[in-house]
């Protein structure tokens, strides 16, 4: 038995207009509206499998789901709540605008067992909202937010770095503006430049610079740092790895395994406050199996940005260590 989310895509459907950076056709891969049949059909794929009814989810993601016409959205509740009220799974999460939240879709999303909802709050700055066409405020997201706690709901929290506007400042401080809305869990995606966005014509104009892939694996670093230091779980870091985008995207910074290189960058700054500690030019450090990879970096990024500094790391995986702490 396994963990094994069913995410059913819903490309921009319901979404009001497009935001400078959407184009979840390419993001996802997915460009049909699920009708039914697929919802029921990648269900019953993912029970075939085996998986654990008491971590497991049926996730509509992609679009507003709250904002989608009320017909549609019942639709595919309709087909994914009997697989709930069997227990084949813990609940439905759904994905949508901090806009589209009233207590009257509450109450809807509640009867047909969803259990988690993410907002996209991507920023919590209104100027850097506006540029990037968001059509909401900072001021709801805070509503929603605590709407969806009030009703019992488990939160999400989507943010995004490098968007139009926005400086790593910004991106920071909207970190701790989610943090102070007491979210379960967050997910950080880097802006990447997608075809037929405004974001790729503001690039093409020279008006955009998108973050390189150091900057924006460093500010995610943080990022990542201070929420799980807030006790919040950061569900994704980066875009999930899809053959549309790897081929699509026009700029930005995209890695298949981006949120392995934020991992890697919080271990070499541990390290190096470790080793601020001791004289030794080579040191010993041990660190949980599962890191071993993560502290010897990509292509042996922290091996050689030591060794650069005239220290030779021999690294220790050490079971009593916890995921991503060094210890001597």
């Amino acid at each position: 038995m396994k963990h094994a989310n069913v995410s059913i895509f819903v490309p921009q459907i319901g979404c009001p207009h497009r935001c400078s950076f959407c184009n979840q056709y390419v993001i996802t891969g997915r460009e049909k509206t699920p009708d039914r049949e697929t919802v029921v059909s990648a269900i019953e794929t993912a029970l075939r499998s085996g998986i654990d009814p008491a971590v497991s989810e049926i996730a509509f993601f992609g679009g507003s789901f709250t904002a989608i016409v009320p017909q549609l959205r019942r639709m595919l509740l309709e087909a994914a709540y009997p697989y709930v009220e069997k227990g084949l799974f813990r609940g439905i999460r759904i994905s949508t605008r901090p806009d589209a939240i009233s207590a009257k879709i509450l109450r809807e999303l509640r009867s047909f067992g969803v259990c988690a909802i993410e907002l996209g709050a991507q920023s919590m700055e209104d100027e850097v909202l506006r540029k990037n066409r968001r059509g909401h405020t900072a001021r709801d997201t805070e509503t929603a937010a605590a709407m969806i706690r009030e009703a019992g709901f488990s939160l999400g929290l989507q943010m995004m770095t490098g968007l139009f506007g926005q400086s790593a400042e910004s991106a920071l401080d909207t970190a701790e503006k989610l943090i102070a809305l007491s979210p379960d869990t967050v997910r950080i995606y880097p802006a990447i430049v997608m075809p037929d966005t405004e974001l790729a014509a503001l690039y093409q104009r020279g008006e955009y610079v998108p973050q390189e892939l150091d900057e924006a694996a460093e500010l995610c670093a943080l990022l990542l740092e201070r929420f799980e230091e807030a006790g919040i779980r950061v569900i994704r870091v980066g875009l999930h790895d899809e053959e549309g985008l790897r081929e699509k995207r026009i700029a930005g910074p995209y890695h298949p395994a981006f949120r392995e290189l934020c991992e890697s960058r919080i271990l070499r700054r541990r390290i190096e406050a470790l080793l601020a500690r001791t004289d030794s030019p080579q040191p010993t450090v041990r660190i949980c199996p599962r890191d071993l990879s993560k502290a010897i970096g990509q292509k042996k990024e922290n091996l050689l940005y030591f060794e650069n500094r005239g220290i030779r790391i021999r690294f220790v995986t050490d079971e009593t260590v916890p995921p991503l702490c060094v210890r001597t």
